[in-house]
C-alpha cells in the first residue's frame, strides 16, 4: 500500500471523539514531541531510532495507567495520530517508499509492546504472554473499546503464583487488520517466544472481544477467512494464507486446537460473567459443498468455515498461535478466550464513558485475570 496515504483508520483520528480522548488522557501531548524530534532526524536510521523511542513512549505510557483497569482507546488513537504524521512528513534527506514503510511498521512493533515481550532468563519463572486486539466496528461507533486490550494492557507486568512459581505475565496487542496478519506479524511476535532457548515462553493466550455476555473458551479454530471488513474496510475471504514457517506441514491443517484447561478454567474463574466451553465449528462436511455448523467440533475430512469465535481475525490470531505452537512442538497451554461484549456511553450518545462502561470494564478485565491465572494453574506444565 501507499506509505505516504492516510488510512480509513488515521482518518477516523481526526474525529471529534478521538481527539476528544488524546486531551483528556494527556496522550495529544504525543503528537508535538514526535513532530520536533522527527523534524530533527539527518537520516533514516536516525529517524527510525526516534520512531522506536517514541512507540516504546507509548506503549510504556499506556501499560504504565492500568491501575488495575485502564482504557486501551488512547494508546490505539494516538498511535494512528503519529502513524498519520509519519505518512505526512518530508524529510531533509532522501527516503524512498520502503524506508517510510519500514519506519510505520517499527512504530507499530513498539507501540504495541512487541519489543517489551521481554522474560529474565529464571527457572523460577513462569512466562506467560496475553495479547488483546484494537478496538474494531468503528464506522458504528467510534467511542468503541476492546477490552481484550484493556486486559492487556492491565497484565502487562502482573506476577501471580503457580507450580510452586512466579508467573510473570508480558502482553503485546495486534491490529485488526488482514494486511498485517498476511504479512506474518503474528509469526514475528510470538515465533522467538516457542523457540527461545533461554527463556521460552510456558503458556501463551489470545483473548478478543466476543459479541454476548460471557467469555467463551475456544476450543477450535478454523483455517479460514470470512468476509468481514477489518479497520480499514478491507476484506480478504478465503483460506488463511500460509505463514513462512518451513516446519508447517502442507497443506495446513483445518482445524487448529486449544491446550487450555478449558474445564478447570471453568470450575475456578467465576465471576459476574459466565465461563462457556465453546466447542462449535463451522464446516464442510467431507463430500459435501454446504456448510453446517457442529456444535461438538469437526468431521473427520471437513473443509474448515469458521471456529468457535467465527471467521474473523481473532479466529485467525487462534489459529496462528496454535500453529506454531504445533510447528515447534512445545506443550504448552495456548489457546485463545473471547470476552464479553463492551459499549461505551450507552446512555448519551456523546458520552465517551459512563459508569456502565466503567463497571463492565473492570470487572471483564478483573475476571480475566482469574482466567488466566486459572489456566497457567491448572495446566501440567514441568
Amino acid at each position: 500500500m501507499d506509505s505516504t496515504a492516510a488510512t480509513p483508520e488515521e482518518e477516523r483520528a481526526g474525529l471529534e471523539a478521538p481527539r476528544t480522548l488524546l486531551r483528556r488522557s494527556g496522550f495529544a501531548a504525543a503528537v508535538p514531541l514526535f513532530s520536533a524530534d522527527l523534524a530533527g532526524a539527518g537520516d533514516a536510521a536516525e529517524a527510525a531510532r526516534v520512531v522506536t523511542s517514541h512507540g516504546h513512549r507509548l506503549w510504556t505510557e499506556a501499560a504504565s495507567r492500568r491501575d488495575r483497569v485502564g482504557d486501551d482507546r488512547p494508546l490505539y488513537w494516538a498511535r494512528l495520530t503519529l502513524s498519520s504524521l509519519l505518512r505526512s512528513w518530508r524529510p531533509s534527506f532522501p527516503l524512498a517508499g520502503e524506508e517510510r514503510a519500514a519506519l510505520l511498521a517499527r512504530l507499530e512493533q513498539a507501540s504495541r509492546g512487541h519489543d517489551d515481550l521481554v522474560f529474565a532468563p529464571d527457572d523460577r519463572q513462569l512466562r506467560v504472554i496475553v495479547t488483546g486486539f484494537d478496538p474494531f466496528e468503528l464506522d458504528d461507533d467510534v467511542r468503541r473499546s476492546n477490552p481484550s486490550g484493556v486486559a492487556a494492557l492491565a497484565l502487562h507486568g502482573e506476577t501471580f503464583e503457580a507450580h510452586g512459581r512466579t508467573a510473570v505475565v508480558r502482553a503485546a496487542l495486534f491490529p485488526v487488520r488482514w494486511r498485517d496478519f498476511t504479512g506474518g506479524m503474528v509469526e514475528r511476535c510470538l515465533l522467538p517466544h516457542y523457540t527461545g532457548t533461554a527463556a521460552p515462553a510456558d503458556a501463551v493466550i489470545t483473548l478478543s472481544r466476543g459479541r454476548s455476555d460471557r467469555f467463551e473458551l475456544e476450543a477450535r479454530s478454523a483455517a479460514w477467512r470470512g468476509g468481514a471488513p477489518d479497520n480499514e474496510r478491507a476484506c480478504a475471504p478465503g483460506p488463511i494464507p500460509p505463514p513462512d514457517l518451513p516446519e508447517l506441514p502442507s497443506p495446513l491443517p483445518q482445524w487448529g486446537s486449544s491446550t487450555l484447561p478449558r474445564q478447570a478454567v471453568r470450575a475456578q474463574a467465576g465471576g459476574r460473567f459466565p465461563v462457556h466451553d465453546d466447542t462449535r465449528v463451522t464446516e464442510v462436511p467431507a463430500g459435501s459443498a454446504e456448510p453446517v455448523v457442529r456444535e461438538d467440533g469437526p468431521t473427520p475430512g471437513s473443509l474448515a468455515r469458521a471456529g468457535g469465535g467465527g471467521d474473523h481475525l481473532a479466529n485467525e490470531l487462534a489459529y496462528r498461535n496454535t500453529l506454531l505452537r504445533e510447528a515447534t512442538g512445545r506443550d504448552i497451554p495456548a489457546g485463545h478466550v473471547r470476552t464479553p461484549l463492551l459499549e461505551p456511553g450507552t446512555g448519551d450518545p456523546d458520552a465517551l464513558t459512563d459508569p456502565g462502561f466503567e463497571r463492565d470494564r473492570a470487572d471483564i478485565t478483573e475476571q480475566l485475570r482469574a482466567i488466566v491465572a486459572a489456566a497457567v494453574r491448572a495446566a501440567p506444565l514441568r
